[in-house]
């Protein structure tokens, strides 16, 4: 069963709050030699349709149905009594006994959100066995590459009500130095973006993600509005800071297979979408389109990656879900050329690792990715140092839930120092596959 002082011999799970006020599960993971690991599981609003499953309770009489008390009683009921006495240090079998446990390919039995909890909690409890941090206990190298941020300013879609059509419009400060230097830089825009609101006498609440939810005259507004915040902050747009992406085009996708931009009172085709992104990339230094197309128009997908795929990062979100099958699938029809990375897609730490090295070996980017009901929990920022993937996707940088992650990523870097690499925009470049 492995070595005594990593052995598992305690595990608890608890209904806990996420940033949306919703509940949630955390795990917390004891071994024999009193070290201890916790995790808390996120939770998405716009889910795609292939995504492990979130198991609720259903109950009515309980945060409107939303409860995870029956999540919390499949770990300590039926996952507890199967892991303890193994070896934490075993995460490959440990996340196999999880998988036959729950014997679905969707999670659908004991629920992503309990596999996960238990999943990412015994990485850290072995990672604090061994007293080093996660990051190196995954990967243990002489340099880290840190990951450039996608910070999410304006908010719209499912994120934010009377916004854009398109869920999020974020800045990528691929010219700093430093993760620090990025960060502040981001920083100082969102005040700017800020005052900017406040003069045109427009809402500076924020979405769930900590990005500001103006109503605005048009999709495009919200491109110009960046500008102008970029510019006006003392920054050069493309060659200091880049646009980022997330139209979230599942969630404007009719059941006729078109694509309603309600506040503009347009609907689009497949092919009229393409030539849409293909015109804003020309017009704006927009680097990544996430999901600018739905989870299952695969046509359209080819069809963009054939007109700006050379140039723009193309990332599936909805389309990929962190789903090893989904993401042959899109290699094989040349749909996309990055996949966002959200481990409550598809259940363990194992899975998700083996997506990342799928894409990878494959000339894949890949992005780390919050979610939008979020929580202090900081594992996407080890995930995306241990496997260089160069990308986080986190939200603003405000809320607690957001700034832990980026806070997170400045305390790494100060330790490491001259051992930590930011490379700005080059995790960004499309390697060319035949």
């Amino acid at each position: 069963m492995g070595a005594k002082k990593s052995r598992i011999d305690r595990v608890w799970a608890r209904e806990v709050l996420d940033s949306r006020g919703n509940p949630t599960v955390e795990v917390e993971i004891g071994l024999e030699d009193g070290s201890h690991g916790r995790a808390i599981v996120p939770s998405g609003a716009s889910t795609g349709a292939h995504e492990a499953v979130e198991l609720r309770d259903e109950d009515s009489s309980r945060y409107g149905g939303k409860g995870v008390l029956k999540a919390v009683a499949n770990v300590q009921n039926i996952i507890a009594p199967a892991i303890i006495g193994y070896d934490a240090e075993n995460q490959t079998k440990i996340d196999r006994i999880l998988l036959d446990l729950d014997g679905t390919n969707n999670k659908a039995t004991l629920g992503a959100n309990a596999l996960l909890g238990v999943s990412l909690a015994t990485a850290w409890a072995a990672a604090n066995s061994a007293r080093i941090p996660l990051y190196r206990y995954l990967n243990d190298q002489p340099t880290y590459v840190l990951p450039t941020p996608m910070c999410n300013l304006l908010n719209g879609g499912a994120h934010a009500t009377n916004s854009t059509d398109f869920q999020e419009f974020m800045l990528v400060p691929v010219g700093a130095n430093s993760f620090q230097q990025g960060i502040q830089w981001i920083a100082e825009i969102y005040q700017v973006i800020k005052q900017i609101l406040s003069e045109q006498n427009l809402a500076t609440t924020v979405g769930d993600e900590g990005g500001f939810a103006p109503t605005l005259e048009s999709n495009q507004a919200a491109l110009d509005l960046l500008i102008e915040a970029i510019v006006r902050a003392g920054k050069k747009p493309e060659k200091d800071i880049a646009i980022a992406l997330d139209p979230a085009a599942t969630e404007i996708f009719s059941p006729e297979e078109m694509y309603e931009l309600s506040c503009e009172n347009k609907i689009l085709t497949g092919s009229e979408m393409v030539n849409l992104w293909a015109e804003w990339r020309s017009l704006y230094p927009i680097i990544s389109i996430e999901d600018g197309l739905a989870e299952d128009d695969w046509s359209s997908w080819t069809l963009l990656t054939e007109r700006i795929g050379l140039t723009t990062q193309l990332v599936g979100d909805d389309l990929f879900v962190t789903n090893q099958e989904r993401l042959k699938r899109g290699i094989r029809l040349g749909a996309g050329n990055a996949i966002l990375i959200k481990p409550n897609q598809i259940g363990t730490l194992t899975e998700t690792l083996e997506a990342i090295k799928m894409a990878q070996q494959n000339g894949f980017n890949t992005v780390l990715s919050h979610r939008s009901g979020e929580t202090e929990d900081h594992t996407i920022v080890h995930l995306a140092i241990a496997t260089s993937s160069g990308q986080i996707k986190t939200g603003a940088p405000a809320r607690g839930e957001r700034t832990a992650k980026y806070n997170e990523i400045l305390r790494i870097e100060d330790i490491l120092g001259k051992n930590a690499l930011y490379l700005g925009g080059e995790p960004f470049q499309i390697e060319k596959r035949n």
